[in-house]
């Protein structure tokens, strides 16, 4: 790897007179983060009934034009404009039914028509049948004012054989596997899963359906990572939390790359006695920057175990789940074959105010509130790192900048927390 970007950062502050820990801004984290990261899985075949939330490998383009012909967007009947008398009566000639090819339309007279059926030759307009009287089986009159063209989807008007169809690293969801049956693709080149080991550190921790013994709690971390890596398609293995020791921590860590794409961990990557994810890293492979600028969240780790990705969260159960959706999320895409999300933030006024200030980046958990006519964003409960709870009862993050104090009504970055997700 190049420099340490933390070694950088703390080489600045020291010529500006800094002299406290270096933490990385969310920013420059990111850029970090994106410029490093690099598709890890190979490619394989499945079919379309099994392509959902998969990510396209390559780029498709449409084999055949569609709709295929001009087709009626009504039921109804078709005729030529022109030809319809004054009296707006006129002969029907013709029943055109969906998936039948008709005749030609004889001159002077209407056809019969359904929805999604092809249009014959010479009919340049449909009228809904609710706008048509039916004066016997055998002849009609048309009881509005037609417009030429009206009710009729022209050949090509979806998709025209040829044209890029999907990009590769499109996620397959309802939407494009529609669009791919409508082409008659049954067979889609997708990436595999990207496999990812989550290990947990603390002896504290035990499992759930465990007793809890005292000074024990459950390890809520790697459920919580386990359903979000799930949502974004990966292929999760629990590491089950290893024991606070340094050597414990070391083959943990090698185990797990050596099998996975990336690993993530929860835990023990602050400056205590019994952290040891940071010197376990440093030994196995590097880390590129510990420690970034933002709260919750300060003690996240990225680099790398060998030549597998590593990414060190921090173990408070909400600071978990803000840094892996705040800094994680757009890295792990890459990884999988996609694309990190476009920025979606919202400007929304505080609901709130708080004169303290921070020097990180805050993401506040907040909901959003329009009891008072006009939408807000209120806090969502405890803004503790610690507290989990907050993040079911929150619709996102407004986003505070460092040493800015928050005044309501004033507008600030708001994030939802779907978005992440799509």
């Amino acid at each position: 790897m190049t420099e340490c970007l933390c070694d950088r950062v703390q080489e600045q502050q020291q010529h500006q007179g800094v002299q406290t820990k270096a933490l990385v801004p969310v920013a420059a984290a990111k850029a970090t983060l994106n410029a490093m990261a690099q598709c890890r899985v190979a490619t394989e075949q499945v079919t379309l009934e099994n392509a959902r939330g998969r990510i396209l490998a390559e780029t498709l383009r449409a084999i055949i034009t569609v709709p295929p012909h001009d087709n009626s967007a009504m039921d109804g009947y078709g005729l030529c404009l022109a030809e319809l008398a004054s009296d707006q009566q006129i002969t029907v000639s013709q029943r055109v039914p969906a998936g039948q090819a008709p005749t030609p339309l004889q001159p002077g007279t209407a056809v019969r028509i359904f929805t999604g059926a092809p249009i014959p030759e010479g009919v340049d307009t449909v009228v809904p049948q609710e706008q048509v009287n039916v004066l016997d089986p055998a002849r009609i009159e048309i009881q509005a004012s037609p417009v030429k063209g009206q009710n009729i989807r022209r050949a090509g008007e979806d998709m025209q054989a040829g044209r890029a169809l999907l990009a590769a690293g499109t996620r397959l969801e309802a939407a494009e596997i529609g669009l791919l049956a409508s082409q008659g693709i049954a067979d889609i080149p997708v990436f595999k899963p990207l496999r990812v080991a989550i290990v947990t550190t603390g002896d504290e921790l035990v499992m759930p359906g465990q007793r809890l013994e005292p000074g024990q709690i459950y390890n809520s971390n790697s459920y919580t990572l386990r359903a979000a890596l799930q949502c974004l398609g990966c292929d999760v293995t629990d590491v089950h939390t290893i024991a606070d020791n340094a050597s414990a921590t070391r083959d943990a860590l090698k185990n797990a790359a050596r099998d996975h794409d990336l690993v993530i961990t929860t835990g023990g990557v602050s400056v205590g006695d019994e952290d040891h994810i940071r010197p376990a890293v440093e030994q196995l492979g590097q880390l590129e920057f510990w420690g970034v600028a933002m709260k919750p969240g300060k003690p996240f780790a990225f680099g790398q175990i060998g030549e597998t990705p590593f990414l060190g969260l921090p173990g408070n159960p909400m600071a978990t789940l803000v840094t892996f959706e705040i800094l994680a999320i757009d890295f792990i895409r890459v990884l999988m074959g996609t694309r990190p999300l476009p920025g979606r933030t919202l400007s929304l006024p505080a609901g709130f105010s708080r004169s303290k200030t921070t020097h990180r980046e805050e993401y506040v958990r907040v909901r959003l509130d329009d009891t008072t006519g006009r939408l807000r964003a209120v806090l969502a409960g405890s803004q503790s790192s610690g507290v989990l709870s907050v993040a079911s009862a929150s619709d996102g993050y407004l986003i505070i900048p460092p040493q800015t104090p928050v005044t309501e009504g004033t507008h600030y970055d708001f994030v939802d927390r779907d978005h992440f997700y799509r």
